[in-house]
């Protein structure tokens, strides 16, 4: 008997270390509690009546980090797509940018399909479907790993985690649309809102390229309130484009035919936001780069007991403000790894249990060109994900990553993928879930395997 119990402690560990390598692993299920059946609130059916919308409408998702929102998108009667209601997001991983190899516990960024098939009504997150990760630009770059949800329970290792009530209503909302025939779900994911104020803040970040095609996206969206198709060829995102050639994500794009009104309204919003930027810069807004312990939370749930890495949110991110004239990385690295240990340790010391989750306001360091000695510090709490980030970025004591350089124009992508892989953490739900004396549930009657990627680098409009 002994040695059945340690077997199946063996094993629960075992699924609940694999989780942080598999993103959101949603493997085993409860397929008993029929919450996917559950309506959609009253509340939201009441906004959906003043919006001129219903249930069975299209629908469109976008999310933001920095934010921490998740927007849902409904299709009037006109055809248009109107915000039906914002909701703030319990949980987010990783940092700014998207996310590049499994294991990374990135949130990814960029455009997805969300198809019926992915939706997981048993999942022991609550509620959970998968957002399509990796997709056909995602692929193109040769990046790796999956199970990336939006999913319940408030706790996140690359996932857009909500609570159990807001995923409640959103899996609704998504599946009343699915039955009123529509075939796939866009999801928009970005860092941020795609304003000219935070173009002009993050000008600098190594992924402004990336960031900028995004915006190209949201742009197209803003300016005709349509989904966007999308096309990814040349390891670019196209929008609302067609082509009779054959589209490849990693080849050049073939000819390609485009709405001329549409591209005319895009290039005049695009005119005035790089106007703005540009003004914004003259008038004295410095560039910043956020470094985070381990990802965010809306503020909305400052003390809500996070079941991931409740440490890594003892205090907000690092906000850094870059030199214009100088490379800005290296000196950001020495910055951190000098202050860290100063700033996040005694934030983390004197916080009480009940407000460990807080999201605090940005901690802002200066980057300077002169050499920083580093202190081996850390950024973030001091226990869990947080711990050992000052290894993944290089902060004190480890072996120094070569110094990178500001993004190309033309590099869209210039993250190294060869980058160390941040901290290992077990989500301590998973862990929670799958320890004795309960052994886990056989697979064969209770695993539903998600829907797999498309093979096609296309994004059909609804």
């Amino acid at each position: 008997m002994n040695s059945i119990i340690r077997r199946g402690t063996a094993v629960g560990l075992a699924i609940a270390a694999c989780a942080w390598i598999a993103g959101c692993d949603d493997a085993y299920l409860d397929q008993s509690s029929g919450r996917s059946q559950q309506p959609i609130s009253s509340a939201t059916l009441a906004e959906m009546d003043k919006l001129d919308t219903t249930p069975s409408a299209p629908t469109l998702i976008r999310t933001y980090k920095k934010e921490a929102e998740l927007e849902i998108w409904k299709m009037k009667s006109n055809g248009e797509y109107a915000l039906l209601k914002t909701y703030p997001m319990c949980r987010w991983s990783g940092q700014l940018g998207p996310k590049k190899r499994e294991g990374d516990m990135q949130v990814p960024e960029g455009f997805y399909s969300i198809a019926p098939g992915q939706m997981n009504p048993n999942s022991h997150y609550y509620l959970a479907f998968n957002v399509g990760y990796p997709n056909a630009y995602d692929r193109a770059y040769g990046r790796t790993g999956g199970n990336v949800m939006v999913h319940g329970v408030c706790s996140s290792a690359g996932c857009f985690s909500m609570t159990d009530e807001q995923v409640a209503d959103i899996y609704a909302i998504a599946r009343d649309s699915f039955a009123g025939g529509q075939r796939e779900i866009q999801l928009q994911s970005y860092p941020f809102h795609m304003t000219a104020e935070n173009m002009a803040k993050f000008r600098l970040d190594p992924n402004i390229a990336f960031w900028k095609n995004l915006k190209d996206g949201s742009d197209h969206f803003e300016v005709t309130k349509n989904e966007p198709s999308v096309l990814v060829c040349g390891k670019h995102y196209v929008f609302d484009a067609t082509t009779k050639g054959e589209v490849t994500g990693s080849e050049p794009c073939p000819e390609l035919k485009r709405d001329d009104s549409v591209e005319a309204l895009v290039a005049e919003k695009t005119e005035k936001d790089d106007a703005k930027v540009a003004e914004l810069a003259a008038s004295g807004v410095k560039p910043v780069r956020l470094v985070y312990a381990d990802g965010g939370q809306n503020p909305v749930f400052v003390g809500y007991k996070d079941t991931s890495d409740p440490d890594a949110l003892a205090s907000g991110p690092q906000e850094i403000v870059l030199n214009d004239r100088a490379k800005p990385v290296a000196a950001v690295v020495k910055v951190a790894g000098a202050d860290a240990d100063k700033k996040r340790s005694a934030s983390v010391a004197s916080a009480p249990v009940e407000a460990s989750t807080a999201q605090a306001a940005p901690t802002t360091v200066v980057a300077a060109s002169a050499p920083v000695s580093q202190s081996g510090g850390m950024l973030g709490g001091v226990t869990g994900g947080a711990k050992n980030v000052q290894r993944w970025l290089h902060l004190g004591g480890q072996d120094p990553a070569p110094p990178p350089v500001a993004a190309a124009a033309n590099d869209p992508d210039p993250q190294d993928s060869s980058a160390p892989l941040p901290p290992r953490r077990v989500d301590l739900h998973l862990a929670s879930l799958h320890t004795p004396p309960t052994p886990p549930r056989k697979n064969s009657a209770e695993t539903q395997a998600d829907a797999p990627d498309s093979a096609s680098s296309t994004v059909s409009p609804q």
